[in-house]
Order: structure tokens, then C-alpha cells, then sequence
């Protein structure tokens, strides 16, 4: 042990070294002693000293010294991959998101191999898919498109408190802007600047007070007619 203490010693200077800790067999003539660590920021380690003696020699050999967390060790949390630490409203002006060629929430969408005219026009098919603005690389898959559906219907969708005490869904709203894609049926996008979805895409079973139909005006009501008395005199 003499021998693990001043390799340790000599491994922690300048600091000391701490208390002796214990042994653990690792295996055949195969020992690693403990010793505490005063290394400042590194609470609850300790050194670490293996020694062995080969079959046959008489005399003992230091094997290795490390620094090695302690059963109550203060320990970094386990790395985390950006793509799993990263969570909506992250991103900053100028930040760019880069899309994994398998994401599974996008398909290959339309495109266009069709070869160049000998009048430099491209093929028809082309031409319409590029004026429809359908040309893209990639479009959303079914997965996609659920788990954009999941979200927007967790923030304003039918079981939301909003809507729970809404007088009508927005499905029968006038500020409500339909939507285009395989989701129009079920969502659309609030245009009452007066409502807490204004701008947001809603769920046609969302609502709120902003109803366009919540509540009718009251009609203006003429002022009743003056009361004249023909029967008394004025004083004058």
C-alpha cells in the first residue's frame, strides 16, 4: 500500500492527498487502492492506484493512477445530441437547421428529370409542376404530417380550456382562413386580431369568444317620444 500511496502523492501534487479509501480486487495478483482527492471542483473522487506483481517476482509494480469518480461523485450529465437537446422557438436570426436525408417526416416529392427541349423550353409536365410550385426536393410524409397535426391541436384544438367555453367551434367562424393541403379538413388559420389564435393555425373544433356569430349586437333603439302636458300652465 506504501507503494500506491506515493504514486498517488506524487499523481496529486500539488494538492494532498486524502484519507485511504480501500481495495478492490480486479483480478489475479491485480489490486486497485483508493485514496480521497482534495483536487478542487472534483467533489467525491478519488485516486485510484492499480498495482500488480507478475508470477513469479517478488516485487510489486504500479500499474496505472487515475482519477476516478466516487459512489457520490459530482458527475456532468450524459451528452446529449443536438438534434435531441433542440426544441421549438431555439432557433435565432441566422441559425440554419440542417435535415437528415432519412427524416422521417418528409417523403421525396416531385422531381423533374424531364430533358431540355431543342427550343430551350422545358416538358409540359414540368412547366405545370413548376408553376403550381410543386418542384420540391422532399415533402412532408404521413408522419409528418401527424405530428404537425398533434401539435397544433394540443395548443388549439376542442379539449383546450379556450374552447371548452366557447359559444361555437371556428369551423363556423368568419375568421376563419381555410387551409390547402391534406390537412384543409381539419384545420385552418385564425385572422380575428382580437383572439388568442390570431395568426395561429386552429383545429375546426377550436373556439373561442371571438366567434364572429358569439354574440349579435343590440339594434340601436330610438329614443322615446318627449311627454308634452297640454293640460297644465307654466308658471311664468
Amino acid at each position: 500500500m506504501d507503494l500506491a500511496r506515493d504514486a498517488a502523492a506524487q499523481a496529486a501534487h500539488p494538492h494532498a492527498l486524502g484519507d485511504y479509501l480501500g481495495l478492490v480486487t480486479e483480478g489475479d495478483r491485480l489490486v486497485t487502492h483508493f485514496f480521497g482527492s482534495q483536487e478542487p471542483g472534483y467533489p467525491g473522487w478519488r485516486w485510484g492506484v492499480t498495482v500488480t506483481r507478475a508470477a513469479r517476482a517478488r516485487n510489486v509494480t504500479v500499474d496505472e493512477v487515475a482519477l476516478t469518480p466516487g459512489p457520490e461523485a459530482l458527475l456532468a450529465p450524459d451528452w446529449v445530441p443536438w438534434s435531441e437537446r433542440l426544441r421549438p422557438g431555439d432557433m435565432g436570426p441566422g441559425d440554419l437547421l440542417p435535415t437528415e436525408g432519412d427524416d422521417p417526416r418528409l417523403e421525396p416529392g416531385f422531381v423533374s428529370d424531364a430533358p431540355e427541349a431543342e427550343n430551350g423550353e422545358r416538358g409540359d409536365i414540368a412547366d405545370v409542376v413548376n408553376d403550381l410550385g410543386l418542384a420540391r426536393p422532399r415533402v412532408l410524409a404521413w408522419e409528418g404530417l401527424k405530428e404537425a397535426a398533434d401539435r397544433w391541436e394540443e395548443q388549439y384544438g376542442p379539449r383546450t380550456p379556450m374552447a371548452q367555453a366557447a359559444p361555437a367551434s371556428c369551423v363556423s367562424c368568419g375568421f376563419l382562413l381555410p387551409m390547402a393541403g391534406a390537412l384543409r379538413q381539419a384545420f385552418g388559420v385564425c385572422a380575428n386580431e382580437f383572439s388568442p389564435a390570431d395568426g395561429r393555425v386552429v383545429s375546426l373544433a377550436y373556439g373561442c369568444g371571438g366567434h364572429s356569430e358569439a354574440a349579435v349586437m343590440p339594434e340601436h333603439q330610438p329614443p322615446a317620444p318627449p311627454v308634452i302636458d297640454h293640460l297644465g300652465a307654466d308658471p311664468l
